[in-house]
């Protein structure tokens, strides 16, 4: 799946929008869980919704472009979206998945109303028969979908959405901060399922979406750094937590408690200040207010993209650093 140029802001009465999303592009490969990071208010949620197709009224996506093997998708607003791809090609897990569940419908009749806005033509009992097969294959108890949400767990119910989102085998599923409320068992748990959804072809590719460094280091592929609307910084899971590049990268990692005892030793930092108002962004590098590493020019002008697509940090400090090492090699 390739993105390309999101734009999208939130209207903000008589002031100037919510530019909550700023030229963001990505790419996630087959079989990959691609994760993203940062503070609350970078624009995380909003880029899950553009992503899945569910923006809100109060969300105008002014530009971008998705495309998933041989189909492609303008996002803007002006454009319809064909029905074959909300919930078949990309399907989203929201934030507080657990409480998105109708509590005056059991579980059976809440499924049958999915599968069957998507395929009119589905029978009840095959949208049910459907589910039961899908529970059994992932060693999900049969009997919630008899019950109610408020007779099971947290954590259950919680599976039992990523079912009920999966249940299409879409392509990508978009998985916004989806343990943020559970414990640290429940949390295991849903990791579990999300990888057998993978390794059993149900799903292609994840999308996911949280604040938690620590644990989107156990299970994504690739991490993308996002701040203040834009992506600050990409690479391999290993390349940006052991060598971060970007000063707010390494401002992250080292504000983060850590269960590795290697880590435990370590003095936990806190980063400075606080995310900028995004109807008024700061001019130049958007981290430069409270980056330890400012120069300059990073008020000034924006910073340039350093690497490549797969590997890249936008920071003017970066580049200086490595500008100096290749000097130095030379110098040998």
């Amino acid at each position: 799946m390739d993105v390309y140029n999101v734009r999208a802001h939130y209207s903000a009465g008589s002031g100037p929008p919510v530019k909550a999303v700023d030229d963001v592009s990505l790419s996630v490969s087959e079989g990959e869980v691609f994760g993203i990071v940062g503070e609350s208010g970078c624009g995380k949620s909003t880029l899950a919704a553009v992503m899945s197709l569910t923006a809100g009224r109060n969300l105008t996506v002014a530009s971008g472009e998705m495309a998933l093997g041989d189909h492609r998708l303008p996002l803007t607003e002006q454009i319809r979206i064909p029905k074959g791809w909300r919930g078949i090609q990309v399907a989203l897990l929201p934030q507080r998945a657990m409480n998105s569940l109708n509590p005056t419908a059991r579980i059976r009749d809440f499924i049958v109303d999915v599968v069957r806005s998507h395929n009119p033509s589905l029978r009840p009992h095959d949208a049910i028969r459907q589910a039961q097969e899908r529970l059994e294959q992932l060693s999900l108890p049969v009997r919630v979908l008899d019950s109610y949400p408020h007779q099971l767990s947290g954590g259950m119910r919680q599976r039992v959405v990523a079912v009920i989102s999966t249940l299409l085998n879409p392509k990508v599923l978009i998985a916004d901060e989806p343990t943020s409320a559970l414990d640290v068992s429940s949390q295991k748990q849903f990791i579990v399922l999300l990888q057998e959804l993978l390794q059993r072809g149900f799903i292609t590719r994840v999308v996911y979406i949280t604040h938690d460094l620590p644990m989107l280091s156990n299970i994504a592929d690739r991490i993308a750094v996002m701040y203040a609307g834009k992506i600050v910084e990409t690479g391999t899971t290993s390349q940006v937590i052991e060598s971060p590049q970007h000063p707010y990268t390494q401002a992250l990692i080292a504000s983060t408690l850590d269960i590795d005892p290697q880590l435990r030793g370590r003095q936990i930092k806190g980063i400075p200040g606080a995310p900028p108002d995004l109807r008024y962004p700061p001019s130049g590098c958007r981290f430069h207010p409270r980056c330890s590493y400012v120069m300059d020019k990073c008020s000034r002008e924006a910073p340039p993209i350093v690497g490549d697509d797969s590997r890249f940090a936008a920071c003017w400090w970066t580049l200086e650093q490595l500008e100096k090492t290749a000097v130095k090699e030379t110098e040998r």
